[in-house]
């Protein structure tokens, strides 16, 4: 049977492999180009790709359901696209493992191994490598259940299973031949600063001296004006007290071959790469560059979207803050339309294309008459549009309140082609744009509304990040450092099931993860807020 690799989506994984490291039989198939592109071409092509699979791609086309076997063969092609990369898969015998020098009854940084690698044979803080998590928890009986993720018309139940993350006892890197960088890359998110420190923590513990920041993106790897920043314990020690990155942050960047060229004349022989979908895509193509000149690099990706939309990941860090902070925008429109005669508040909030922050944010406050997400399509005007449930909410509340998310309504709006550094398309003011037809749809009946709109965009994405993030912000870097020193690279590391896991980059990245509006959580959402559908 041929493979089912192309067709299926990667939310259903299978048993954990035997070998934990063989991936000489991995079927993922090239989806990034060439090193000589640039980022903005990658970001092009990750965007291409990623606007004609916002939904994942139905299994039922490629899969023989009357072959008995089918459920086998299924979870074979799911174990070589999930078995993680490992440094063994391209030198094999010409890296030797050593033990571990992290170890927590180590109270403090080795400062020499003239006496060898020391290691607690007895420490059960270890991670083994055959160690899964299991990333789906429901077994669905019928794809009419709400949020069912079938595989085949009768549910059949395929156990899904991912890499745990953590320690190992083996480590393929002398800490004292590391030089190990961090870079930061995208929009600002609360919890960079957060993730770069528990980085250096960790790399300290295990031995490391040599440990720099890239500043401005990928955009330091190239620019002759930007010098690496040494990071140590001291630097870092209160950066998390405040948002933003130390680092800075930039979109676009150099070639991929000339930041490899880059890290090759530096000695960079760890990589950690804080970002989105398409820094994951760029850093992809470095693992795949370092693998092709044959260079014993880690490359490992941290997830950083406010959106929350990278895909197999219960969240991602900055989420958590973004709702929070959120609740302050909410209340303030809450306040100022409960106060105004016929008062309409609006309240703007990100998300290009998932409406998480928007949905979260609506659940949390309570406030919320209408939430606007981009998965869900509606329509302004007509005896079911969002005009006339808020004419509605006006004679029966006396006020009402709007939370949109910045993706949503774009067809209402005249597109102008413009995109940005990244070469994301620019979006229309979705904000502006319900207050203007509002304001005309009351004027127009010879009424009045009061309409107030904030946008608190940029004082969510620069604020510190809260204590539910700095928690996920501390782990992900202490993992992100464990599975480099355990060989891993062209891998990203996230929450799935409320435990810590491994993931290839590729599996991640094949299109974002949206809202599903047929899932439980958007039904609550409905639920709290009372509003019809606007069809």
């Amino acid at each position: 049977m041929d493979s089912l690799t192309a067709a299926t989506a990667p939310n259903h994984l299978l048993t954990p492999p035997a070998n934990s490291h063989s991936s000489t039989q991995r079927l993922l198939a090239p989806i990034l180009p060439p090193s000589s592109l640039n980022f903005n071409q990658i970001r092009k092509k990750f965007r291409v790709h990623a606007a004609e699979n916002t939904r994942p791609p139905s299994a039922a086309s490629a899969i023989d359901f009357s072959d008995p076997s089918w459920p086998s063969k299924f979870q074979k092609d799911f174990e070589a696209r999930f078995n993680i990369p490992h440094l063994t898969d391209v030198f094999h015998d010409d890296v030797v493992p050593i033990p571990s020098t992290f170890c927590l009854k180590m109270r403090s940084p080795t400062e020499d191994f003239a006496d060898g690698y020391p290691s607690d044979e007895t420490w059960h803080g270890y991670i083994n490598n055959n160690d899964r998590v299991l990333l789906k928890t429901i077994r669905y009986t019928s794809p009419t259940s709400a949020g069912a993720e079938c595989i085949d018309p009768n549910c059949t139940w395929v156990e899904q299973w991912v890499h745990r993350a953590g320690p190992r006892e083996k480590i393929y890197f002398k800490p004292e031949e590391v030089k190990a960088a961090i870079v930061t890359c995208g929009g600002l998110c609360p919890g960079l600063n957060d993730v770069i420190r528990q980085i250096v923590i960790t790399l300290e513990i295990y031995g490391v001296k040599k440990i720099v920041g890239i500043p401005f993106g990928y955009r330091g790897f190239s620019d002759e004006d930007l010098s690496e920043m040494r990071l140590t314990r001291n630097v870092v020690q209160n950066v998390h007290l405040s948002g933003g990155s130390l680092l800075g942050v930039s979109r676009g960047g150099p070639s991929v071959s000339d930041i490899v060229d880059k890290m090759e004349e530096r000695g960079i022989n760890m990589l950690f790469v804080l970002g989105g979908n398409g820094t994951h895509a760029g850093a992809n193509a470095i693992h795949n560059e370092c693998r092709k000149r044959r260079l014993k690099v880690a490359v490992v990706g941290v997830p950083k979207t406010i959106d929350n939309d990278i895909l197999l990941m219960d969240k991602t860090f900055g989420f958590d803050t973004a709702v929070e902070e959120a609740q302050r925008a909410i209340n303030s429109a809450y306040i100022e339309a409960h106060s105004a005669y016929r008062g309409v508040g609006i309240v703007k909030l990100m998300g290009r294309s998932s409406g998480f922050i928007a949905m979260h944010a609506s659940l949390a406050s309570g406030q919320i008459d209408i939430c606007l997400i981009p998965e869900v399509p509606f329509n302004l005007h007509g005896p079911h549009g969002v005009l006339r449930h808020l004419k509605y909410l006006l004679e029966t509340k006396g006020s009402a309140v709007i939370c949109v998310a910045e993706g949503a309504g774009q067809d209402f709006i005249q597109k102008t082609n413009a995109t940005d550094a990244s070469g994301n398309i620019v979006l229309g003011d979705i904000g502006v744009h319900l207050q203007q037809q509002i304001k005309k749809y009351f004027k127009d009946m010879g009424s009045t509304a009061d309409v107030k709109y904030i946008d608190p965009t940029y004082m969510i994405r620069a604020c510190r990040a809260n204590a539910s993030d700095g928690i996920l912000c501390t782990v992900l870097g202490q993992n992100a450092v464990h599975g480099a020193f355990a060989g891993y690279s062209g891998i990203t590391v996230g929450i799935c099931n409320t435990h810590y896991v491994y993931l290839p980059i590729p599996e991640v990245i094949s299109y974002p993860r949206v809202v599903d509006p047929n899932s439980r959580m958007w039904h609550r959402c409905l639920t709290s807020t009372g509003q019809p559908d606007f069809i």
